[in-house]
């Protein structure tokens, strides 16, 4: 869990840019700026696991094919619904997005624990 919580805040805030956290919730366009930044998540966690627990590899493919669907899933309703800095729904739906995230990284962590 601690790894994978560590890759998510590296991938997530550390190597985001804004071109990608701003490309990828718009109505038009999102596609390549969400891909990059998925990317990145994988770049990130598949060394990651192949160093700590290496017959696990395919886990940062499962991990990077919830967080596309996730960050779509947000730029959607961002984009669509007008959830920008100043809507009431933005932070909620931030925090939605993370708990989303961390979530996964639990779910995928028990995966690993338990196989």
């Amino acid at each position: 869990m601690l790894l994978l919580t560590f890759k998510h805040v590296i991938a997530d805030f550390v190597l985001q840019t804004a071109w990608m956290a701003h490309g990828k919730d718009q109505k038009h366009g999102w596609a390549l700026p969400l891909l990059v930044h998925c990317l990145v998540h994988l770049a990130v966690a598949l060394p990651l696991i192949l160093i700590v627990a290496p017959k696990f590899w395919f886990v940062a493919f499962i991990d990077f094919v919830i967080h596309i669907t996730i960050d779509r899933a947000k730029g959607f309703v961002s984009a669509n619904f007008g959830v920008d800095l100043a809507h009431p729904w933005f932070w909620t739906l931030i925090g939605v997005d993370q708990a989303l995230h961390h979530l996964t990284g639990f779910g995928l962590s028990i995966f690993m624990a338990t196989n």
